[in-house]
């Protein structure tokens, strides 16, 4: 292996006693669980996984791998879809370890390290009853979610992720830590809102709150397989006129093999709305009525329930080791045509586990952040998301064809542009870039070249140099 290689002797040594985390190579008993991520589809080999227990790690093993002429990837909080947390040969700068959390209540801001994970934050802030927006499932990290956009149940509330990150400290490809925010390095955090991770690798992050909780009203309504087609297209006209508080997602997915669902529907397909109100408690029923009264559902687990606790509803769902092909593509509508490919492609689900998540967009998503952001896809009222989810590599052929079948009927019926936390494995390569950042493309290429000219941070979703 040409990493390691390159990695061994006195050079693997003077860089053992330089890092205080871990350093781990292929023959280090720990070598083969370092290299095992979320995703169990993802098989890759590293030259060194170097565990950091802090920025001057980071510092360390950035150094290291530019003057050594490897790769680097980052492996921060959690969930990685499409494995670009893991290189072949190259360098593994690992910030799992790296999860405290600091909130000032009175600034109404929180900083948090590259590796710390939304329950993380969210464990934090909701001792004050203030939040910013994340995603759904409670074991993603912050650092990639932000870098890449962040949706979640506040997102038509309070926007994205990355238009709530006023400041970062990064370590870029020559081994410095920088400041990013409004005054410092400002074309760096235009590009962190959204723009990937091609510029250096985020030691902590610095979000703006507001106030949310400590109870949201979360919208559950499981309904019969058969209601999908007709329940789409009835969702969108609830979503078009929706308060920008209510965030929705609609799902064709299987009903959970336990109570409350009856026994002859466990493991049977339904199709299910689901929303979180994170508006005046008092209006919680009026807003989210219309989620719950599609027909009679075969359950109903709306209700009041702390944020956090809504926060990982969704965890048991996504558990480490299972395989996930996930795509996605923005919609400028929901008509009959996709109402009806939704429906189809539910019904063909080759696995059980697998969904078909529809998120109602806009609202507070359509603000650009003080200062711009590279996230370029905000027009759109509607994502939706191809998620393959299997057990067993007996089952790659099989999921992998469905999905990329949906996504290639999908494509034909969307205006373009992929949301880049759900990229698949990037196989458009540069086209998916451009199509997803549009006009931001050139800019990003420009602070590229800047901050990482000799393209330390190259992978599948790396801005290219020149």
């Amino acid at each position: 292996m040409a990493g390691t290689a390159i990695a061994a002797g006195p050079a693997l040594d003077d860089l053992c006693g330089q890092i205080r985390g871990e350093v781990v190579s292929e023959n280090d008993p720990a070598y083969l669980e370092a290299c095992q991520i979320w995703n169990g589809m993802i098989d890759r080999r590293p030259g060194l996984v170097i565990r950091c227990s802090g920025s001057a790690d980071v510092m360390t093993a950035v150094r290291f791998a530019r003057e050594a002429g490897l790769p680097v990837s980052v492996r921060s909080g959690g969930h990685n879809v499409a494995g670009t947390a893991l290189c072949d040969g190259g360098v593994v700068v690992d910030l799992t370890r790296m999860r405290n959390v600091f909130v000032d209540p009175d600034r109404r801001t929180v900083r948090a390290a590259g590796g710390a994970r939304l329950g993380d934050v969210d464990h934090e802030t909701q001792a004050f009853a203030l939040a910013t927006p994340f995603g759904v499932v409670s074991k993603t990290g912050i650092a990639g979610l932000t870098l890449n956009g962040g949706m979640g149940f506040l997102t038509r509330h309070h926007g994205l992720s990355c238009d709530n990150l006023i400041g970062a400290d990064v370590v870029t490809a020559d081994g410095k830590l920088v400041r990013a925010d409004s005054e410092r390095n400002p074309d760096l955090l235009w590009a962190l809102r959204g723009g990937g991770g091609s510029f250096g690798v985020a030691t902590s992050l610095e979000y703006r709150l507001h106030d949310v909780g400590p109870v949201v009203f979360m919208a559950i309504a499981f309904y019969p397989a058969e209601a999908g087609k007709e329940g789409v297209l009835a969702w969108r006209e609830i979503m078009r006129d929706a308060p920008d508080e209510l965030m929705s997602v609609a799902l064709y997915w299987s009903a959970p093999p336990d109570e409350p669902f009856p026994p002859e529907w466990h493991g049977k397909p339904v199709f299910i709305l689901a929303g979180c109100w994170s508006g005046p408690l008092d209006e919680a029923e009026e807003a989210v009525r219309p989620l719950r009264e599609l027909t009679d559902p075969v359950a109903d687990l709306s209700g009041p329930m702390p944020f956090v606790i809504a926060q990982s509803l969704f965890d048991a769902e996504y558990p480490d080791g299972r395989r996930y092909y996930w795509k996605s593509l923005y919609l400028s509508d929901i008509d009959e045509a996709i109402a009806e490919l939704c429906d189809r492609a539910a019904a063909g689900r080759p696995s059980p586990l697998t969904s078909i998540p529809v998120w109602a967009l806009g609202g507070a998503m359509r603000n650009e952040p003080e200062g711009g952001s590279a996230f370029a896809q905000r027009e759109a009222p509607f994502l939706l998301g191809v998620e393959a989810n299997w057990e067993g590599a007996d089952g790659d052929a099989d999921n992998l064809a469905w999905a990329r079948e949906l996504f290639a009927e999908a494509k034909a019926l969307s205006p373009g542009g992929t949301y880049l936390n759900f990229p698949g494995f990037g196989e458009e390569g540069e086209e998916l870039l451009r199509a997803s950042y549009g006009a931001n493309y050139e800019r990003l290429k420009e602070v590229k070249a800047k901050y990482d000219p000799e393209d330390v941070f190259r992978g599948s979703f790396s801005i290219p140099v020149g």
